[in-house]
């Protein structure tokens, strides 16, 4: 055998370049499920039921090539590692090199090379072309660099594909049109109707795994009942369709709002699609590009939505390989409390974080305001371990991968990367959530109280953390505000918040 070919399961496209010269006579294929992969962090049940769906649709595409396929179930053997399910397979089949595309993940990256190493086999690492920019050209533009900022990596992107361009300038006169996407939806009629994404009911195979995700997994967290997600290239292709017709419109205005019973709002729920690569993100940029040239979606919703994809997700994936492997230690902060046990459970009295925590579980998802200012806000403020809250999100939600996964986690929601990457941290009182929301009317917290019985945890521990790092902020210029804030409180005012949070920090189960 010329090359034994490993395709991941985050790596589902028949346009992989790993597989461009492949040689029916010479080479094979190689898919493994393992259940180390389900277990390296405590996973989603929907999460293991769409890897492993999507990855039994695409062995079935290159069974019908005809294609040799060795495909590794996750019964097929005792031991449940990934590892040493590659090393029986290069014992197994003696290739002259292991070929692949570049992991998405730094520690599967070392498991496979230490793996061929031990078995004394080349491994050939191709270049995924399924990002715009290659690791490789995101070191060049981030030499000499001492803070990175996405703003201008995405401007340069733009330039570089061409994309929302007009003679050499943005469309529209502006490069970013973020101001306008801040809308909460109206206090008194809520969102209304929204058009509903695109869902699939599991075929047989999907079914199939979802049994023997409960039967293997029982004790995993979240539901299978529930289970929509596309798992074939097909599938994506209709999600995509669905979202740039139905919903691209509105995702703009209201893409920071949050509603109780409404854990889709008006995003494209295409992250775990993308991530898979069952779709291109070329194809995504440019549907969404066509539909404002087509004047069916406003300019603010398309660039909102292109500079997701085209700027951040990028961005975030360039400065993982670059950062890695300290960023996976990085503590800003210092903090290091336990993740509350309710994490896993939903059951917390705060209703913001009761609702997205029960839709988390139900569904494997929830928009970027609610992981971001939210979840995200709170552990944070909370003073969590990062580590903890990194493991967390990374088990918790389909789309999670740990090169998305971890920037956003360390680096946006917990600052834990400090400056490197984003220039603030990104804390709120409940102020921002009753704004954002409506999960205020009921809770038994009030927003507006930081202290006494009924002081919202996020207000009160909002301006404790101003209060603790006041010094910091106020020297930075997108903080400095809230530094000074913090300077119109009286002493008596700001020990009783101390006094407060040092209640809560040592509670924060029973909140």
């Amino acid at each position: 055998m010329r090359h034994l070919i490993l395709v991941l399961g985050d790596q589902l496209s028949m346009h992989s370049p790993a597989l461009s010269d492949f040689d029916p006579a010479q080479d094979a294929v190689l898919m493994i499920e393992a259940d180390s992969e389900a277990t390296e962090v405590w996973s989603h049940k929907a999460r293991i039921v769409m890897f492993l769906s999507a990855m039994r649709h695409f062995a079935g595409q290159l069974r019908a090539r005809g294609w040799p396929l060795d495909y590794v179930a996750l019964a097929a053997h005792a031991d449940t590692s990934f590892a040493a399910r590659l090393a029986a397979a290069l014992q197994r089949h003696r290739p002259q090199s292991l070929k692949l595309l570049e992991a998405g993940e730094f520690r599967m990256r070392n498991l496979i090379a230490e793996t061929c190493k031990a078995a004394q086999l080349p491994c050939h690492w191709v270049d995924d072309t399924h990002f715009l920019c290659s690791r490789t050209e995101f070191a060049a533009w981030a030499k000499n660099k001492r803070e990175l900022r996405m703003e201008f990596f995405y401007r340069d992107m733009r330039k570089r594909h061409q994309v929302l361009m007009q003679a050499g300038e943005p469309v529209g006169g502006q490069w970013n049109f973020d101001v306008e996407n801040r809308s909460s939806y109206p206090k008194k009629t809520g969102p209304g109707a929204i058009p509903l994404p695109a869902a699939f009911a599991p075929d047989a195979l999907t079914a199939t795994v979802i049994a023997e995700v409960e039967q293997r997994f029982p004790d995993h967290p979240g539901a299978t009942q529930h289970f929509f997600w596309p798992v074939t290239r097909e599938q994506a292709l209709i999600a995509l369709d669905t979202f740039i017709r139905d919903r691209l419109p509105n995702f703009g205005k209201y893409q920071d709002a949050m509603w109780t019973n409404t854990p889709a709002g008006w995003h494209s729920l295409l992250s775990a699609a993308l991530n898979l690569h069952l779709l291109d993100p070329r194809e995504v940029i440019a549907a969404a590009e066509q539909a404002h040239y087509n004047g069916t979606a406003p300019l603010e919703a398309v660039e909102g939505f292109i500079r997701q994809i085209l700027g951040w997700r990028e961005f975030i994936r360039g400065v993982y390989w670059l950062d890695m492997p300290a960023m996976r230690e990085a503590n800003h902060y210092g903090h290091q409390r336990d993740l509350p046990a309710w994490f896993w459970s939903g059951e917390t009295h705060m209703a913001c974080v009761r609702d997205c925590l029960q839709q988390t579980l139900a569904y494997g998802y929830a928009h970027h305001i609610q992981r971001l200012m939210v979840t995200g806000n709170f552990a944070l403020l909370a003073e969590l371990s990062p580590q903890q809250v990194e493991d967390w999100y990374l088990a918790i939600y389909v789309d999670a991968i740990e090169w998305v996964e971890l920037p956003n986690t360390a680096g946006m929601a917990l600052h834990a990367c400090g400056p490197r990457f984003t220039s603030k941290p990104y804390v709120a009182s409940g102020a921002y959530i009753h704004r954002q929301s409506n999960y205020c009317s009921g809770c038994r917290y009030d927003p507006a109280q930081r202290t006494g019985d009924s002081a919202c945890p996020f207000t009160t521990l909002y301006w404790n953390f101003i209060d603790k790092h006041a010094k910091a902020l106020g020297s930075n210029p997108r903080t400095a505000l809230m530094a000074k804030n913090l300077s119109r409180l009286s002493d008596p005012e700001r020990a009783a918040i101390r006094k407060q949070a040092a209640v809560m920090l040592q509670n924060l189960d029973a909140l």
